[in-house]
């Protein structure tokens, strides 16, 4: 037993570098979900240099967390920092497709594929709430668009059939994300039909005018 106070000593040195590690993951976690709601916030509100700031902002805690964790791959892994991770992924994927760019692969964001694809998921959400305020101005092709890519999300998603455990509930997400999808699809396709109802009212306004116009000059005119 002469051993065993440098044995524990030597595990109290490894916990404390764990726990300043988790502590130090924790805090830039949160700030990471922080950032990642606020470029959410600012793309929605056509503010994209605000919302570049953020991803940015957000950027550099992500790749401060994945090097003080790589030599603790469970905390990597945890709930927690997971979760701050997929809210990066959705904010970069959201700023991404609303301004029309080339998507960003899970490479490119050095990202866990469940991760990504439970971003990818939240995304449809964020897609669904700029085309509902597109359409309080109108029916426009720009929701038509975005309702395009939560289409090819949702039909790449569904292809996904593996347990829980490898894609860390990426299945509920999925049903999710065919919810959203009907709904916005029905909201575009009464948009629609009532901008052409507008339309038809229109014309039809406009020609009763020119009748008028007409049996006027006529009245006015009996002998042309």
């Amino acid at each position: 037993m002469q051993n065993l106070e440098p044995i524990i000593e030597k595990i109290r040195l490894s916990f404390d570098a764990r726990t300043a590690a988790r502590d130090q993951a924790l805090a830039q976690a949160r700030l990471v979900t922080r950032h990642s709601a606020n470029a959410i916030r600012a793309i929605h509100r056509d503010q994209s240099d605000l919302a570049q700031q953020h991803l940015d902002e957000a950027h550099q805690l992500v790749s401060s967390i994945q090097a003080g964790l790589k030599d603790y791959p469970d905390l990597y892994y945890a709930g927690y920092t997971q979760d701050a991770l997929k809210e990066f992924v959705e904010a970069t994927i959201t700023c991404t497709l609303i301004e029309n760019r080339p998507l960003p692969s899970p490479e490119d964001l050095r990202m866990v594929e469940s991760t990504y694809l439970n971003g990818l998921a939240e995304v449809v959400g964020e897609l669904r709430r700029r085309c509902l305020d597109i359409l309080r101005q109108g029916y426009s092709q720009e929701a038509e668009r975005l309702l395009g890519y939560m289409d090819d999300i949702y039909a790449m998603l569904v292809t996904l059939d593996y347990p829980d455990a490898i894609t860390s509930g990426l299945r509920r997400q999925t049903d999710l994300v065919r919810g959203i999808l009907e709904r916005t699809r029905g909201d575009l396709t009464i948009s629609l039909r009532e901008q052409q109802l507008e339309n038809s009212l229109a014309s039809l306004a406009a020609r009763l005018t020119d009748l008028e116009a007409i049996n006027s000059d006529h009245a006015e005119h009996p002998g042309l």
